[in-house]
């Protein structure tokens, strides 16, 4: 089985600095940036736990010495005396380790919270969900939310918990080592710097597997979710051989990558194991002879050995956790690059508003455009040429044209989605428009949060809700609910795309915007049924864009823009402009 490429030195250096850079940051930011006083709370119970763990396990090696030294002489009264003093460093000790658990995993917790906090927020900062979508650095982002950043919060904090108990423990065993014989710091030292350089040598090509491995894991996860968001369509297309192949192949690639980090872990395994069962001989190769001499007393023996343990485990954290550090390196490294991609998506947004490629403006109720040049994103290709265009409050306008003609494009423009371009948008505030898809959004939830989405659903008003079911047609759907608004339901798959338009309809129904965009909104509805939505969105008195094919759809609107491949647009109206009607202004947006 072929094996990736490892990288030059110099490259796996850079790696290496980089996840350390992203580490510091990442840190930073939750305990000098976060400024939280249950924060410096539970650090400074942590370090101060870690201090009296310390200080605890020599107490309880001293109290195991004496104990076992009063065994082997026979020593009945001191037997017992030891024993019972043995015995109550344990009961100190238990408390100790229980509430250095309990404190470690409350500020991880804490920390998880806090970062996923502030990565969703900015997930959804600046539209960065949506522009995640064509990101070639960052893959499965709902990933590295939920799972890395868990991965993250608890092996930071293990990790460097781990490094302090062993600071307290080397220091704290090493002068027991000392007042044993100086040959066993020495041993110890040459032992564990050998058994950390080998361990490092053999096992860091662990960190890119395992980076890979992240990868392809959720990579195969969203594959099945794909096939359950779209089951109906691969039901349709016959499509479950494809899809299986698709899966079969994606799991794979886990297996594969799977097999090679079991490959690298079965080397790093020989070592560490040979490395930990050697450890046990090295301390009774130096105390032996004391204690054959009768220079030593048994329980020092034991002691030894104990406090050698101890003193090896410090010096070799990074043997003890490689397989672990490889992993959660790579975790770093994927929230880090998530981390960096969110970052450059602000300098973006601020490059974007100094240079001012399309300059949009704010108006009451109208729909302005002047001289605007829609080019898909990166500039590679224009869709729309000097274009120019009012639409007065109340009225109406039909974008059509061919497919690829940039109807879409041009919604999404207006609605700030793509920003690539030159030209002015004057259109009413975010909050007072409304934009239909084609495949509306079905949020997870009951009939009120479906129906009164994005709004809140606190304090809907049931009657209004029947109302805007009637005028889209669709009171039965109470029927699927029985009745009870607050019943949720897997509305994807209960709602065919018919219905789903007509309640992307009654939410418009309800909220009464200033103006509404429909992209192909009633493409899956009968005739009478479309002509029913779009004379009750008339009486509204709003004015909205829609993009269609049907001719039909002609006799609803007022305007009529018709796009073409060419960058060409030719715009008509509709109706006859009402002589009687008063002039119209479009006053600024307060």
């Amino acid at each position: 089985m072929a094996e990736p490429p490892v990288g030059t030195n110099g490259e796996s250096r850079a790696s290496h600095l980089s996840v350390l850079r992203r580490l510091g940051q990442l840190a930073k930011a939750f305990f000098i940036d976060g400024n939280r006083r249950d924060t410096r709370l539970f650090v400074g119970a942590l370090l101060g736990l870690c201090i009296v763990v310390g200080v605890v396990q020599v107490l309880v090696s001293y109290a195991g010495r004496n104990f076992f030294t009063s065994f082997t002489q026979r020593d009945v009264k001191g037997f017992y005396r030891n024993l019972a003093i043995y015995i109550g460093t344990f009961a100190l000790a238990i408390p100790v380790g229980v509430f250095y658990r309990y404190a470690a995993e409350r500020l991880s917790l804490i920390w998880r919270v806090w970062m996923t906090h502030l990565l969703v927020k900015r997930f959804f900062f600046n539209r960065a969900y949506y522009r995640l979508r064509s990101s070639e650095r960052v893959d499965n982002p709902d990933q590295r939310i939920s799972e890395d950043v868990r991965s993250f919060t608890t092996g930071v904090l293990g990790y460097a918990l781990t490094m302090v108990n062993s600071a307290v423990s080397f220091f704290s065993f090493l002068v027991v080592l000392f007042t044993i014989s100086w040959k066993l710091p020495v041993a110890l030292l040459i032992y564990a710097t050998v058994g950390t350089a080998l361990s490092m040598l053999i096992g860091k090509r662990l960190v890119g597997l395992d980076f890979q491995q992240y990868k392809k894991e959720a990579d195969f996860r969203y594959a099945l979710i794909r096939v359950r968001d779209n089951a109906e369509s691969i039901a349709f297309f016959r499509g479950e051989k494809r899809e299986h192949r698709d899966l079969v192949t994606r799991f794979s690639e886990v297996v594969k990558n799977t097999m090679l980090i079991i490959g690298w872990n079965l080397k790093l395994g020989f070592f560490t194991n040979s490395y930990n069962y050697l450890a046990l001989i090295v301390p009774i190769l130096v105390v032996g002879p004391l204690y054959m001499n009768r220079s030593v007393e048994f329980g020092v023996v034991t002691q030894a050995e104990g406090a050698f343990a101890t003193v090896l485990a410090a010096l070799s954290v990074i043997i003890a956790q490689f397989e672990g550090l490889a992993a959660f390196a790579a975790a770093i490294k994927r929230l880090g690059d998530l981390w960096d991609e969110l970052d450059e998506y602000d300098v973006e947004d601020a490059k974007a508003e100094q240079e001012a490629q399309i300059e949009v403006k704010e108006c009451a109720r109208c729909l302005i455009i002047n001289d605007l040049t829609v080019q898909t994103p990166g500039g590679r290709k224009t869709l729309i040429h000097d274009m120019n265009f009012s639409l007065p409050p109340g009225k109406s306008v039909l974008i059509m044209g061919e497919s690829g003609a940039g109807k879409s494009s041009l919604l999404r423009t207006i609605a700030g989605l793509w920003q690539s371009g030159s030209g002015g948008i004057d259109r009413p505030n975010l909050n007072h428009l409304i934009f239909l898809p084609q495949r509306p959004y079905m949020v997870q939830g009951d009939l009120r949060e479906q129906l009164m989405y994005p709004q809140n659903e606190e304090g809907a008003d049931d009657e209004l809700i029947k109302k805007a079911l009637v005028e889209v047609n669709l009171l039965e759907i109470l029927d699927r609910v029985d009745g009870d608004f607050s019943r949720k339901v897997d509305w994807t798959n209960i709602l065919s795309i018919g219905e789903q338009q007509r309640v992307s309809f009654a939410r418009v129904f309800l909220r009464q915007p200033v103006m509404a965009f429909l992209d192909e909104a009633t493409s899956a509805l009968d005739e009478p049924n479309e002509r029913l939505l779009y004379q009750n969105l008339r009486n509204l008195g709003i004015s909205y864009v829609s993009v269609g094919h049907r001719s039909t759809l002609k006799e609803f609107h007022d305007f009529l823009i018709v796009l073409s491949k060419d960058a060409g647009v030719a715009i008509s109206e509709l109706t006859p402009p009402d002589k009687n009607a008063p002039p119209v202004s479009c006053r600024p947006a307060k």
